[in-house]
């Protein structure tokens, strides 16, 4: 049992009604879960406002309420917690419930439109390799050290955040590694943690379904750098316009990493092979598994964030040499029969242009390179003609088919797909609903030597159809159906 006064300390309070002093036993959001001497944090959120349940969370046994608004007829014996924002509110409570575990650990956040998963789970393999105890937040999964955990969100709520930096405390981890998304930071969920770094990516069109437009997005972005302590590094991809964006009233100590402009960490590629990337960092060569320019941008970023966490350099780069892809991103299989099978994440125009383009970079073009893509339902729509074009464009021959359509009509998404194809692409184009279906048709078409990509769930193992979600595994399915194809 913890004390509220203690709970809330450093919450900006506007009014109060009852005594503080009071024994608390958790913090919960959701009216649902709320037990016996809970605290009630009510969030106003898109869709559903919590102090609309407030009553519920009285009747299920909370002495404690934080809200926006002070209700017209208090309950009797329940202290009520006034607050310009409960969401910033939980954040700092959450952190003081478990002794802002975010203090006993080098926590470092990346953030970007596209990239953050592959840092996040390579600085962690690469510190683990190096010997320590590394925590991990990511959309894939959670990692307590050696202990993984099942991720629901790129960047968890502030409860969750908490637990596990809690967590990862008890298990005597040493760094920690988290991606931070736009919506993370805009819902609060990052404040009142002490980052030792920050790490941005690149920025494009993602999210727009969220946020009223392109400038309140990289906005967003930028108020994670905006937030930093002075004693943190910040490190950004200056390739990226918005990257200069990010450091403009950052109180961090300022890096820079490219591969085009001069930066304090810089490579060239010199070789780019399915096998994978040879590049020269500030005059070093080093060999990788990872495939593409975009990984060339994520090793660089990595390397520099290591760097600054205090790793010898020419380790550093030995380690980097034996990282493993992550799953679903550029990961692949080569059949007996020769077909090369990529599965990827890229579910944005611009992640898409970039494995394509990778993988056109890499072939002799006398292959034939067959995408298989779609896009989500219940999210922004403005993407699915520049997906459609880019596929097109960038293809010898393209599936469009069904991705998470969400409640949606799926036919109804493709179409919007194929509003982007160009004239002269059109007889490349064929439109499959089932995804399985469009895999299957996919394999059959390709002849030894061709390309498959399969691009927009990567590590998903599910597909969300009408409120469920049903067993689904790119990777799976393409490598069953192959072997069943080449019998």
């Amino acid at each position: 049992m913890r004390v509220l006064k203690d709970i809330v300390y450093k919450v900006g309070l506007n009014a109060v009604i009852g005594n503080t002093h009071v024994a608390i036993n958790s913090i919960q959001f959701d009216s649902r879960l709320v037990k016996k001497n809970d605290v009630f944090v009510a969030i106003t959120g898109n869709v559903v406002d919590g102090h609309d349940y407030i009553d519920v969370a009285i009747a299920n046994g909370a002495v404690a309420v934080v809200c926006e608004n002070m209700p017209e007829r208090p309950a009797p014996n329940v202290v009520y917690l006034e607050v310009a924002r409960t969401s910033e509110a939980l954040a700092i409570m959450a952190s003081n419930y478990y002794n802002a575990p975010s203090k006993n650990l080098k926590l470092v956040g990346v953030t970007g439109t596209n990239g953050k998963t592959t840092i996040a789970t390579l600085l962690y393999q690469l510190f683990k390799k190096a010997g320590y105890k590394v925590g991990l937040l990511s959309t894939v999964k959670i990692m307590v050290d050696d202990t993984a955990y099942a991720a629901t969100h790129t960047t968890p709520d502030s409860l969750t955040i908490n637990r596990y930096l809690s967590m990862m405390n008890d298990a005597g981890v040493q760094f920690c590694f988290m991606e931070v998304s736009s919506h993370g930071i805009h819902q609060d969920r990052t404040k009142a943690l002490e980052f030792a770094g920050g790490i941005f990516t690149n920025l494009s069109h993602d999210h727009l379904d969220y946020h009223a437009s392109f400038a309140e997005y990289r906005d967003v972005k930028k108020r994670f750098f905006d937030e930093l302590p002075s004693q943190a590094f910040a490190l950004v991809n200056t390739d990226d316009k918005n990257g200069s964006v990010m450091l403009q009233n950052t109180k961090a100590k300022k890096y820079t990493y490219a591969l085009k402009g001069m930066a304090d960490y810089r490579a060239l590629i010199l070789e780019n092979q399915f096998s994978g990337l040879l590049l020269k960092i500030n005059d070093n060569d080093v060999w990788t598994k990872l495939i593409g320019t975009f990984n060339a941008y994520n090793i660089m970023a990595i390397y520099g964030a290591a760097d600054l966490l205090g790793l010898e350099r020419i380790e550093i780069l030995r380690l980097i040499s034996e990282l493993e892809s992550v799953s679903g991103r550029f990961q692949y299989v080569i059949s007996e029969g020769k077909i090369t099978a990529i599965v990827d994440y890229a579910h944005t125009p611009d992640a898409l242009k970039n494995v394509l383009e990778t993988i056109n970079s890499i072939r002799t073009k006398n292959e034939t390179l067959i995408t298989v893509v779609g896009c989500g339902g219940n999210r922004d729509k403005t993407k699915r003609p520049k997906m459609g074009h880019i596929a097109s464009a960038l293809s010898t021959k393209v599936v469009f088919t069904s991705d998470n359509p969400r409640n949606e009509d799926p036919d109804a998404i493709i179409k919007d797909v194929e509003a982007g194809v160009a004239p002269t692409h059109i007889k490349k184009i064929l439109s499959i609903t089932d995804r399985k279906q469009a895999i299957k048709t996919a394999c059959q078409m390709a002849q030894p030597n061709d390309i498959i990509l399969i691009a927009g769930k990567g590590h998903e193992t599910y597909q969300e159809i009408k409120g469920e979600r049903f067993d689904f595994d790119d990777f799976k399915i393409v490598q069953e159906t192959l072997k069943q194809i080449e019998k």
